[in-house]
């Protein structure tokens, strides 16, 4: 099994505007308004749909079948022996053409005792270009406050809630489940996350969507509220929760490592990755990858079965994985 280099994959009218940075990072033909997400490597259908937001690998076949059908060999012994054929990732490049909603995502027991889901939705991102991301609440805030919000649509209100940061390329941020987000127009980045499309919207106006009747997953307002943190985030925690990744190595904060898990790897003549599970991004210069030439805005699916690989070149590299077995 080799690295297999993947296309974009990018689901068509979303319910928010962007792709253009997608495809500039990618080098492609620009895209439609509302095709801001890249899914790479997934496993992972939108909320709904039956084969939307899948990956097609090269020969035809569907990457969920492809690992179904072979798990040790695509994710390895010791992961296909706790989790079997769950990837357990799903792994996007977002382009936020305008602000997207303040929303937050269940935890895996939410997940599972109210929506029959096998997990939640964690994520992390890292910042490829820079701008305002909003995350965790300034205070404390009472349930009814945010159902009244929510129920009015006080977009001011919701969004001032929330701590705005500014951030640059090479910082990350972690949004655990339950947090409090909108990430900023003109945003770019990667993002890890658990494999479901699970959001909670507390704001819709403007976007193409239905909120009243799509927001709150099928559960009323009032259930689905009950899986948003409502406990505020002091300074110090908010600087574990964004900040700059370390130049190389492993960038996100320890909590997030039992969701997934992203290195930043330099290379500047040679360097390995190491056997597993991986999708790989090159986010600058060019690299020689298993015998073919890489250069920026380029993404790799890597089987565990390809063993050790050998990178070489003047570039850099993103690696996200799976949690470790």
């Amino acid at each position: 099994m080799n690295p297999i280099v993947l296309p974009s994959n990018r689901p068509p009218e979303r319910f928010y505007r962007g792709g253009a940075r997608i495809s500039s990072f990618r080098g492609e033909p620009a895209s439609a308004p509302r095709e801001p997400e890249d899914w790479v490597g997934s496993t992972t259908t939108i909320r709904g749909e039956e084969s939307l937001g899948l990956t097609t690998l090269p020969d035809g076949r569907v990457l969920r079948d492809a690992i179904a059908a072979d798990p040790s060999g695509w994710l390895g012994d010791a992961h296909a022996k706790r989790w079997g054929a769950d990837a357990r990732l799903l792994v996007k490049i977002l382009d936020a053409g305008q602000r997207l909603p303040v929303h937050a995502h269940p935890h895996d027991d939410f997940a599972a005792s109210h929506l029959g889901r096998p997990h939640g939705k964690a994520e992390a991102w890292y910042i490829l270009e820079g701008g305002t991301v909003h995350v965790g609440l300034q205070e404390d805030v009472a349930a009814e406050t945010l159902a009244d919000l929510v129920s009015r649509q006080d977009v001011d209100g919701l969004l001032g809630l929330l701590h705005a940061i500014e951030v640059n390329p090479g910082d990350v941020v972690w949004v655990p489940p339950g947090e409090l987000h909108a990430i900023g127009a003109g945003v770019l980045l990667l993002e890890l996350q658990q494999p479901e499309d699970l959001s909670i919207l507390l704001e819709w106006e403007g976007f193409e969507i239905d909120g009243p009747g799509e927001g709150h997953l099928g559960l009323g307002f009032d259930l689905a509220l009950a899986a948003v943190t409502r406990t505020a985030r002091s300074l110090a925690e908010m600087g574990a929760l964004v900040h700059a990744a370390p130049p190389s190595g492993s960038v996100f904060p320890r909590d997030a490592d039992g969701y997934f898990r992203l290195t930043r790897m330099p290379v500047h003549g040679a360097a390995v990755i190491e056997p597993g599970f991986a999708i790989v991004v090159v986010v600058g210069g060019a690299v020689d990858l298993a015998g073919e030439l890489l250069e920026s805005g380029s993404t790799v699916l890597v089987p565990a079965a390809a063993g050790r690989l050998e990178v070489s070149g003047d570039g850099e590299l993103l690696v996200a994985r799976p949690p470790a077995a």
